[in-house]
């Protein structure tokens, strides 16, 4: 599968983080407008940079004009984030981590967590954040997994319906309608842990560290 990795303007992750994903595959890296002075700063080169160019730096701009492409792409009607996204399908991406999309401007970090669902039948958007990675699930799922692994998933409405096996707390034909319940803190009980999601997406985060660590990414 064709995977990038998108870096945004947000609280970016360390340079072993994204060592590691460019090592398990995800070896293009596109900077969200600002995201590339993250990326600067962590001395790493990005491939690409685009969106409307009013948060990078003028010196990195001009850093990064004779080794990168730079794209400007104008409208306000999609965040430099979305732009981003939407070159990445049009370049063949089948799945795209969001690193840098979160961080002190929750209204930032909620659209970020939308984008994953509306993008959802065009790419596979994951996201690290601190030590948490977010996936976005529907069908059947398995998970490699590690006995006493937290899991949490989060459903958003009364439709979509889940049963798990390999969890400590199993949900059988179970819906999680956001505001009203959720699976908070579950634990892997097997190595393996499989989810039947019928009638929608939901979020499963995991410890990216436990993830990373023992090769379950």
């Amino acid at each position: 599968m064709k995977k990038c990795l998108i870096l945004a303007n947000g609280k970016p992750p360390g340079k072993s983080v994204i060592n590691f994903l460019k090592n398990n595959g995800y070896r293009y890296l596109i900077c969200a407008d600002g995201g590339a002075d993250y990326a600067r700063k962590l001395g790493i080169m990005p491939d690409l940079i685009a969106g409307d160019l009013d948060s990078i730096t003028k010196e990195n701009k001009k850093f990064f004009g004779s080794k990168t492409k730079i794209l400007k792409l104008s409208g306000q009607n999609d965040t430099d984030v979305e732009k981003c996204i939407k070159l990445a399908v049009k370049k063949g991406f089948k799945e795209a981590m969001l690193l840098g999309v979160t961080g002190n401007r929750l209204d930032h970090t909620i659209c970020n967590l939308g984008i994953v669902l509306k993008f959802y039948s065009q790419i596979k958007l994951k996201i690290i954040a601190e030590h948490s990675l977010l996936m976005p699930c529907s069908g059947k799922v398995t998970l490699k997994t590690i006995p006493g692994e937290t899991i949490s998933l989060f459903g958003f409405n009364r439709r979509t319906k889940i049963t798990s096996s390999g969890l400590k707390y199993q949900l059988n034909n179970s819906s999680l309608p956001f505001g009203e319940k959720e699976s908070t803190s579950n634990l892997a009980h097997r190595e393996i842990v499989n989810l039947d999601i019928k009638g929608g997406v939901i979020f499963v985060i995991r410890d990216f560290d436990v993830v990373s660590r023992n090769g379950l990414l």
